[in-house]
């Protein structure tokens, strides 16, 4: 689909990706890098396996938005809700992530994180169908893309810059390693709540249904039936739904599982930092790059680059993985006759190695990540009718969300089952070749006429 020449962002559309530059922050420092490495670090110290906790922990927060979020969906469509309930997904997701670094216990900081999941998962259901009431169809891709753009250099500038400073002179500055992750957590749900306001005050509900003169949650699981009838009907819609559940699974799961996976490992928690700073920087132009691959090449052909990328990375992190756990065992092995020399001496070169691996894998994801969310937020905004984006949207953040339920849990599980972190990044390759294959069954029209376009033919 040919993009609008007029690419320069309106102040609504502007308004709308600050979102992603808000609540960016939360993705980096209490999903990804600076919060899971401290708790990984807090849960070992009490003698438990900190990435399979949190693998747990994610999937239960996941399993609430997946409850919550077709039933709110079918709210917010009418009128009026939508910023509503955007707002209140907001504050719960700051106060809790605000509460985290309030307490010191493993399970604590487990709540918090689960409740500020969901609040920061359903802020986003809204945010998202925001998309229709912002712009128009042939500039969604375009739009989505500059959204994660902003996401990912919101994410990657002056938090994360402060976290890494404090990191590097905490030593000097006698600061202990507890005390810098507070200040972070803190800034974090700061960073998020004072971004928020272009959007809470510029961006407005277009499209709606009114709203009924009776029970407006009546009104709403109504509703909801009939969205379900109607994407059950819809088979290239339900295709796609499907072929984004089973990819977007291993990108949510990547997300989520990176620093404690490496952590697991034994690798350098700065090191790791930095290396998830540089996904940041790189997937800052490639998202935008990826629109513009999409206008060129189509946008199925150009998810099917992001996957196939997606595929190398897990194949390359389940090597990075199974060859330090290997060298790890025979290193121990060592050093029950050589002491603590012949274990470096096999242990420390395979470390670096996989610390340069992971390097490259952040590198590969930056490249992909932002692309293959903004091209799937965007085509599925063009494939459903507009005043009813919450509802529709509702049931694809069930398929995002319930899959990133699944992605962690197969990681745990697998990994407790064969005592090898490795093999759970290994599992996820399966769900990135069935992704492709559905999304390869899905009819090409669907990415190359809009919802608008086919309703206004009728």
């Amino acid at each position: 689909m040919a993009l609008s020449k007029r690419e320069k962002l309106t102040k609504t559309e502007f308004a709308w990706t600050m979102y992603d530059w808000a609540n960016s922050v939360y993705v980096t420092m209490i999903m990804a890098a600076i919060f899971p490495i401290y708790f990984t670090t807090v849960a070992g110290a009490a003698g438990v396996s900190g990435d399979i906790v949190w693998g747990y922990g994610t999937s239960l927060a996941t399993l609430l938005v997946v409850v919550l979020a077709p039933v709110l969906g079918s709210m917010a469509d009418f009128h009026g809700l939508k910023k509503r309930l955007l707002i209140i997904c907001l504050i719960v997701g700051c106060v809790f992530t605000l509460a985290m670094a309030l307490v010191n216990i493993w399970q604590l900081m487990l709540v918090g994180y689960v409740i500020s999941y969901v609040g920061f998962a359903l802020s986003c259901l809204f945010y998202d169908s925001f998309l229709t009431d912002v712009t128009t169809p042939e500039r969604m891709d375009m739009v989505s893309a500059k959204g994660y753009a902003m996401g990912y250099l919101g994410g990657s500038t002056v938090p994360f810059l402060v976290a890494l400073i404090l990191l590097f002179l905490a030593p000097k500055l006698h600061i202990d390693t507890t005390t810098v992750v507070k200040i972070c957590v803190v800034m974090a749900s700061v960073w998020w709540a004072v971004f928020s306001i272009p959007i809470i005050c510029k961006v407005h509900q277009k499209y709606y249904i009114p709203r009924p003169e009776g029970s407006i949650i009546k009104a709403a699981f109504t509703n909801l039936a009939k969205t379900i009838r109607d994407i059950g009907k819809n088979r290239p819609l339900l295709l796609f739904m499907v072929a984004y559940f089973l990819y977007i699974d291993g990108v949510g799961t990547v997300i989520h599982m990176a620093t404690s996976y490496g952590s697991t490992l034994g690798l350098d928690s700065i090191n790791m930092i930095l290396a998830l700073m540089i996904t940041q920087i790189v997937a800052i132009p490639c998202s935008i790059g990826f629109a513009k691959l999409a206008k060129r090449i189509g946008t199925r052909s150009a998810l099917f680059c992001g996957i196939a990328v997606y595929m190398a990375v897990c194949l390359i992190g389940f090597y990075m993985g199974f060859s330090l756990e290997s060298a790890s065992k025979a290193a121990q092995a060592a050093m029950m006759t050589g002491g603590q020399a012949a274990y470096d001496a096999i242990y420390e070169p395979a470390r670096k190695f996989s610390q340069v691996l992971f390097w490259v894998l952040a590198v590969m994801v930056g490249t992909s990540q932002g692309g293959i969310q903004a091209l799937s937020r965007s085509q599925f905004s063009r494939m459903i009718p507009p005043e009813r984006s919450n509802e529709f949207f509702g049931f694809f953040d069930i398929f995002g969300k319930f899959a990133t339920m699944v992605g962690p849990f197969l990681y745990a599980s697998l990994a407790t089952l064969t005592g090898r972190s490795s093999f759970g990044i290994l599992s996820l390759i399966l769900l990135f070749i069935l992704g492709f294959f559905v999304l390869l069954k899905t009819p090409k029209i669907v990415f190359q006429k809009s919802y608008l376009d086919l309703h206004q033919k009728k």
